[in-house]
């Protein structure tokens, strides 16, 4: 079989679905849709016109066979698939690549590598999938020589529980190749962050990934039972436990630690049935206003719906959801054991207590699920079309969720000028709050793109930090958000998470610049 080959820039793979010229028509046909005025359609790069400096160090004979400094594998390993990493390397222009990427197949390899890094004192960036949006793989350390480990081949199943329904599986399993696994043993984890096709359960796990389930469980961190991972000072591994009160958790260190402690290299973590009833309904709502408040009473009802996303009206016509100018609710349940249209019609109750009118039921939701999977392919073509696509998240306690997305708004729309499109939903729903998310959409500023996005990221995430809420949910920090990230946590916090990154990795070489200084 022929390995496919991930694409230089963009989503996916070098074989897509589409030709470069139907891609083309889908930007300019996007344009047309937004209101924008019609742009150049530019096209990506090809490899051998691009050029990147000569890496700095070179693997020892030992580790040579499983690492690679060719231009291919520093390119696809330079970025991750932010707006900026996008429009970078759209334009051929790679700012930091990796000198060397290694591909280890085991821990012993690993260590290995890591043991290399720390004596040329390089700095080692864990990737899974590479589908950073917040700069969190991009070996941003041009003062020294970067080495980016790919977890790719450590991608097994490696054990079944099927008594307390856990599976041990390694941190560079993707979304789709895991689950294949487990469904041989008739089971999933059902974790899907948007980037599922691509990402890793180490990456989701290293970013505290938000996933399928809109209550309950909507992060990562509630399917984790331990986590095992490398560090520069030896292995670091949590009992395997349902549950503890033995003082901090050792797995909730690790969990969204970003790889600045250590190289996770393989979790248990939670399994379940496969669902057997689902049922979803569309409910429309006059406002966005209107459609939180039902949100919010879906959150406290104890009733846990499994989709509970609301579009406000601009999003609901852009997606083409709804047009008649309403907000709408995507709702579903579902279960493994038993039917649920019980809890489907107590729902549409209490929507129908905040003025919803449901719309139609269905068996499932999968084609919600596929048009949000098939959402960063889009963004390809928009972005090569001269438009500046970009999301950013965040969480807020209700009793400010009204005004505080109310500011946000109006901040963002006004660093994005008159021309651009700001569209909110909620993706994520909690008794106490919940987590709006943001879509810009806007004429691209040709050559100075960059800029623009950066003038409005700022805007939006001041905007953020002023009013209360958190830089993110479920998009992890990065480089990207370290100047507000630095102000939402405490100090004191600060220092022991410092303090702890000098114990396990003394030289500093695990992802420089991430949660922390180098």
């Amino acid at each position: 079989m022929v390995e496919r080959r991930r694409k230089l820039w963009g989503w996916g793979y070098e074989d897509p679905e589409a030709s470069p010229e139907e891609i083309e028509q889908i930007g300019r046909g996007a344009r047309e849709h937004l209101g924008f005025e019609p742009a150049e359609f530019e096209r990506p790069p090809r490899l051998e016109d691009i050029e990147l400096p000569a890496p700095r160090l070179e693997p020892p004979e030992a580790l040579a066979p499983i690492c690679a400094s060719d231009t291919y594998a520093r390119v696809t390993h330079a970025y991750g698939k932010a707006y900026r990493d996008l429009v970078r390397a759209l334009r051929g222009r790679f700012d930091n690549p990796p000198d060397v990427v290694a591909f280890p197949g085991d821990e012993a390899e690993l260590e290995r590598v890591l043991a290399w890094c720390e004596a040329a004192g390089a700095a080692a960036i864990p990737f899974g999938g590479g589908t950073s949006v917040v700069g969190g793989v991009e070996p941003r350390v041009p003062q020294r020589a970067a080495v980016t480990i790919d977890l790719g081949r450590m991608d097994r199943v490696l054990d079944v529980d099927p008594v307390s329904r856990a599976a041990r599986i390694q941190a560079g399993a993707t979304g789709p190749g895991l689950e294949e696994q487990l469904k041989t043993h008739g089971l999933t984890l059902r974790h899907y962050p948007q980037s599922f096709e691509y990402s890793t359960l180490g990456g989701w796990i290293a970013t505290r990934a938000g996933g399928h389930f809109a209550t309950l469980q909507t992060h990562i961190d509630d399917f984790v039972e331990s986590v095992r991972a490398l560090t520069p000072s030896g292995v670091w591994e949590s009992r395997r436990l349902p549950g503890s009160g033995a003082g901090p958790s050792p797995d909730r260190m690790l969990i969204g630690s970003e790889g600045i402690l250590g190289v996770i290299t393989e979790a248990w973590v939670r399994v379940q049935e496969a669902p057997r009833h689902k049922v979803s309904a569309g409910v429309r709502f006059d406002d966005f206003e209107q459609g939180a408040g039902a949100v919010r009473a879906l959150a406290q009802s104890g009733l846990y719906p499994s989709n509970c996303r609301l579009l406000d009206p601009g999003e609901a016509a852009l997606t083409g959801a709804s047009q008649d100018g309403g907000a709408l609710l995507v709702l579903g349940f579902e279960s493994p054991d038993h039917g649920v249209d019980a809890w489907m019609a107590r729902a549409e109750e209490l929507c129908g207590d905040h003025g919803g009118e449901p719309r139609r039921r269905g068996g499932g939701e999968g084609a919600w699920r596929d048009a949000f999977l098939r959402a960063p392919y889009l963004r390809d073509a928009l972005i090569a079309a001269g438009i500046l696509a970009e999301t950013f998240e965040t969480a807020i306690t209700w009793d400010r969720f009204d005004e505080f997305v109310a500011e946000v708004r109006s901040k963002a729309a006004a660093a994005l000028g008159p021309d651009g499109r700001l569209t909110c939903r909620i993706t994520h729903a909690y008794p106490d709050g919940a987590a709006p998310y943001f879509t810009v959409l806007a004429p691209a500023r040709r050559g100075s793109e960059l800029e623009q996005w950066d003038e409005i990221k700022a805007a939006s995430s001041e905007a953020i930090d002023a009013a209360g809420g958190t830089i993110t949910h479920h998009h992890a920090v990065g480089r990207d958000h370290r100047p507000w990230y630095d102000r939402q946590r405490p100090g004191p916090f600060a220092e022991a998470l410092r303090a702890a990154k000098a114990a396990v990795d003394p030289q500093g070489i695990l992802n420089p610049g991430v949660l922390i200084d180098p």
